[in-house]
């Protein structure tokens, strides 16, 4: 008899994705290579029309509009946590055909279940009540495994949840998120799950350490990187041509840090370290716009980076900090491909999957020394206090100078990063999910 998944995609109907998204189908396919078959539980913004499968498609992936009245979210949240009351019965949507995907993706789902603003009705109706809404199904799946905390439960079978860190309480100076409701959600999830998944050793202790969670509820599975082929084998002359070309970067004389501008990502001091450096190849800066930014983007405006130079008797502005906001997956890997190196010191990490992507391509990387960053870059990469502005400007100016130690970091990335492939990320999640069926 086949064993069904069930897991959240709620971060997943987005045309930038998040890394939830990322984790939610790297565990969507590992759960498949296990031999599960994996529903997706999804939360429609749109009424859902079981009488045009078009439409309903449609307007899953539709685009956000803003709300016409600044009282509507109010009444909406006061009528969803009244509906969500009574719980939810999901519609099994069609097989979507319709929407044009971007190119190359395809769905690791065997089937989808839909209801109109589930989650969002749920997280009202938690916030309210203080519980969780239920999800009831035409027939009960095996497994339900949220991928981050959902006030959602399916009865009738195991419940898991993915802790991925404990920011917001950790560090609620650097979070926008309401803190007393994440305590709740968090707190109800470990009395109630049946098992509790995060994806670091850091994380677990963390998890355990603050909550008294007894250790056998609770396992870390880790994450997996996975590039798919074809990006890797692309002609290195090709992806020089392009990313000069798109970027106006050369290939190896250019530093990148991947993220959102937000405050534990600690951007603003790591510019600090690059002007301290001396290095004069360019800063990228790629990401989303995040919150609490405007040190951020003071530094990255600062016009000590910015100068004119003569090419060809041609003047032409030069940004030696340059920002670049959300890019396509196959254009943000050619531009960690041709990084000189990543610079990645996080003041905090549930994981930190940019050192382990780039670590996979063999490009060198600087990240912390503190929390689960360690864990992921093992002894290949620089690791250093990321409070430290005098110690990232002498890393990054080694990095600048020392072609001998990108070398070796390149050879030790691939190593270390092969500690972490889809394979091996399959066989920890079918272990847990063997354990709690059991």
């Amino acid at each position: 008899m086949t064993k069904h998944l069930l897991i959240d995609q709620s971060k997943i109907v987005s045309s930038m994705g998040t890394g939830i998204a990322t984790y939610a189908k790297n565990l969507a396919i590992a759960a498949g290579d296990k031999g599960l078959a994996v529903d997706a539980l999804l939360s429609a913004h749109s009424k859902i029309d079981r009488h045009n499968p078009i439409l309903t498609e449609v307007q899953l992936f539709d685009a956000p509009r803003p709300e016409k009245s600044r009282l509507a979210p109010f009444a909406a949240d006061i009528a969803g946590a009244l509906r969500a009351g009574a719980g939810f019965r999901p519609v099994q949507l069609p097989p979507q055909h319709t929407v044009i995907k971007a190119a190359g993706e395809s769905s690791p789902f065997d089937r989808v279940f839909a209801a109109t603003k589930l989650f969002e009705q749920a997280r009202a109706h938690f916030y309210a009540f203080g519980r969780f809404a239920r999800v009831r199904l035409p027939e009960t799946p095996t497994l339900f495994h949220a991928t981050h905390p959902l006030p959602v439960e399916v009865p009738g079978c195991p419940n898991l949840v993915t802790i991925h860190d404990l920011v917001p309480l950790r560090l609620p100076y650097m979070t926008l998120d309401n803190k007393r409701y994440f305590y709740k959600l968090i707190r109800r999830h470990l009395d109630r799950a049946d098992h509790i998944v995060t994806v670091s050793e850091y994380s677990r202790q963390d998890i355990i350490s603050l909550f008294g969670v007894p250790e056998h509820r609770i396992s870390n599975s880790y994450q997996a990187v996975s590039i798919p082929a074809k990006l890797l084998n692309r002609p290195r002359d090709m992806l020089a041509a392009w990313v000069g070309n798109i970027f106006d970067l050369e290939w190896g004389e250019y530093f990148l840090f991947v993220g959102a501008l937000e405050p534990k990502k600690n951007v603003a001091r790591l510019i600090d370290a690059y002007a301290a450096s001396g290095s004069k190849k360019p800063l990228v800066i790629a990401g989303g716009a995040g919150w609490q930014n405007d040190l951020e983007m003071q530094r990255i405006n600062d016009p000590r980076f910015s100068h004119f130079r003569i090419i060809e008797n041609t003047i032409s502005r030069f940004e030696r900090v340059r920002r670049i906001t959300y890019l396509p997956f196959e254009q943000l890997i050619a531009l960690m491909q041709g990084a000189r190196a990543l610079l990645f010191p996080s003041v905090f990490e549930g994981f930190g999957l940019p050192v382990l992507e780039a670590m996979a391509l063999g490009t060198p990387v600087m990240t912390s020394n503190v929390t689960s960053l360690p864990e992921v870059a093992g002894d290949a990469a620089l690791l250093v206090d990321p409070n430290d502005t005098a110690a990232m400007a002498r890393t990054i100016r080694d990095l600048d100078q020392d072609n001998d130690l990108l070398k070796a970091l390149s050879e030790k990335g691939k190593t270390q990063a092969a500690k972490f492939t889809p394979e091996i990320y399959a066989e920890r999640i079918g272990e847990i999910y063997s354990h709690v069926i059991k």
